[in-house]
């Protein structure tokens, strides 16, 4: 007989017709031993009407798994529990499963049904709260899952932080962190109550000394996300490590943070951002967080909040410890506004902040021209733009979609003053005579970009793309323009004039490469 998982794969792929009038059928007439042996049948139901089903369709199944809730056998009506939040289990759903939990002795029974009332319990299931029959940890859900449904939580980036004395994490790409800590010396002023503190790779760690709001970080765009410091845990080997990230989240820290900048009810998810998959632990930590502070619920649907896990150095003895971060997740991100569309291989926004940041601007070219031989949709040009000192702004990209997406980005970003040209072509087209991108030979001070690095987007001949970029810069720029992009390869230009100014090793998302600037050299 095949196994409950492949019977459910098996089933999953029929028409939802045919799983109804035969599958379904054939399960309620089959004797008790073979409805056991067929019980995936419910689960298969479940998926593929929840997915497809018309409401029409879903009134019938529902009342079918209501049924199945008084079957005599524990794991049929396990399974109908299990199945009934995808279809939506309503009023009546909710009630048996709730007259279900008071009377079965099955510990797995109970279990399941509180898990499958997590999702669809409202004030009928909190009502047993006081009859000590619900878990805590499906309190915690039902009552986030309402507040959600009733109010959407929104973080409030204009709310008033009393934190003195809290350190904050900006986090960014390894090999990015000294342009997020010399952006932040530069616009988080002193008397706003900042102080710049360590940089570790991938952090620069600020430190609050008077109360602030999240918008004075948001003026800052090269870090990738920011992170109250709730504090620091052992290894998870140690006994005290689920009691020690419990207390983290119950604290008057983190439930202050989640109050004083959040609009509806403050909810957090838990991230463990190193370790994988944690269902079974994440269970059990927010259970005690939630004993400890029932103010803070944690919720994995749309919650405002990110409680982040993150592994840290190892100690003298090669144990590993863990900072605990309390993260505001904003989508969309804030300072993105101009984002209208994306595509798949662009770039990371924070980077394209950084090679921005790297470029300039300089004096010597007060109205920039600029130029993205790979503009994707178009960030390294927008951030530029963004800066100020710009005449004119080209795009090229040999994919039409990109070129198109691009160009709305930056129409959206409103640049005042300030000329945009995207052409669909090959960047070592962009320069010959009589073409369409309106680059002369000569005239660009900025050439900046992201160009394919072989991964998301395969790249035949790596090295003649990039002996063509550093010829195509060697023809565009100015003397004195410079050439900033990402470099995956160990090789330079062989044109003396492009002389190298910076090069830094950077992550550009599990695999390293190296951010470059080169200078045009000659007559200004």
């Amino acid at each position: 007989m095949k196994s409950d998982q492949d019977l459910y794969k098996q089933l999953r792929d029929l028409p939802k017709e045919r799983l109804w009038s035969e599958e379904v059928v054939r399960f309620d007439a089959a004797s008790p031993r073979d409805r056991m042996d067929r019980v995936a049948v419910i689960r298969a139901v479940g998926m593929i009407f929840g997915r497809f089903g018309t409401e029409e369709e879903k009134r019938t199944v529902r009342a079918w798994l209501i049924s199945l809730l008084g079957d005599p056998q524990e794991k049929i009506r396990r399974y109908a529990a299990a199945a009934l939040p995808k279809i939506g289990a309503g009023e009546e759903g909710e009630e048996r499963m709730l007259a279900l939990l008071r009377t079965t002795g099955e510990e797995r029974e109970q279990r399941h049904i509180g898990r499958a009332l997590e999702k669809v319990g409202g004030a009928a299931t909190l009502a047993l709260a006081g009859e000590g029959i619900l878990p805590s940890l499906t309190e915690q859900k039902v009552m986030a899952g309402l507040a959600r449904r009733e109010k959407p939580a929104a973080i409030d980036l204009n709310a008033s932080l009393p934190l003195e004395g809290t350190l904050l994490h900006l986090r960014c790409r390894r090999g990015l962190e000294n342009f997020v800590k010399s952006e932040a010396a530069e616009k988080l002023r002193p008397h706003e109550g900042f102080r710049i503190g360590a940089v570790r790779p991938g952090c620069v760690t600020i430190q609050a000394e008077r109360e602030f709001a999240l918008a004075a970080l948001y003026r800052l765009r090269c870090f990738a996300t920011v992170g109250f410091h709730l504090g620091t845990i052992p290894d998870d080997n140690n006994p005290a490590w689920a009691e020690s990230l419990a207390s983290l989240i119950a604290s008057p820290l983190a439930r202050d943070l989640m109050k004083s900048a959040t609009e509806g009810v403050p909810r957090y998810r838990l991230d463990f951002t190193e370790r994988g998959h944690q269902r079974g632990a994440i269970r059990r930590v927010v259970e005690r967080a939630y004993e400890l502070e029932p103010e803070n619920l944690n919720d994995s649907r749309q919650a405002p909040w990110s409680v982040d896990v993150i592994s840290t150095a190892r100690g003298e003895k090669g144990s590993r410890g863990y900072s605990v971060e309390l993260r505001p997740r904003l989508y969309p991100d804030p300072r993105l506004a101009y984002r209208q569309e994306d595509i798949p291989a662009a770039s990371h926004p924070p980077l394209a902040a950084c090679m921005v940041r790297l470029a300039g601007p300089e004096p010597t070219h007060a109205q920039e021209v600029v130029w993205d031989p790979f503009c994707g949709s178009g960030l390294e040009l927008v951030e530029r733009g963004l800066l100020g000192g710009v005449k004119a702004l080209h795009g090229t990209d040999l994919d039409p979609k990109a070129v198109d997406v691009a160009r709305a980005n930056i129409m959206a970003a409103k640049l005042s003053g300030v000329q945009s040209t995207f052409t669909a072509c090959d960047f070592r087209e962009a320069l010959k005579p009589g073409n369409r991108t309106g680059i002369a030979p000569g005239s660009v001070t900025l050439m900046i970009t992201n160009p394919p690095l072989g991964r998301r987007v395969r790249v035949k001949d790596m090295q003649g793309l990039f002996a063509d970029l550093y010829q195509a810069a060697s023809l565009a720029l100015k003397p004195g323009g410079r050439l900033v992009f990402a470099n995956p390869l160990r090789t330079g230009p062989s044109d003396p004039s492009l002389k190298l100014e910076y090069r830094q090793g950077i992550d550009m998302g599990g695999f390293d490469c190296r951010l470059e600037m080169y200078r045009k050299q000659g007559e200004r």
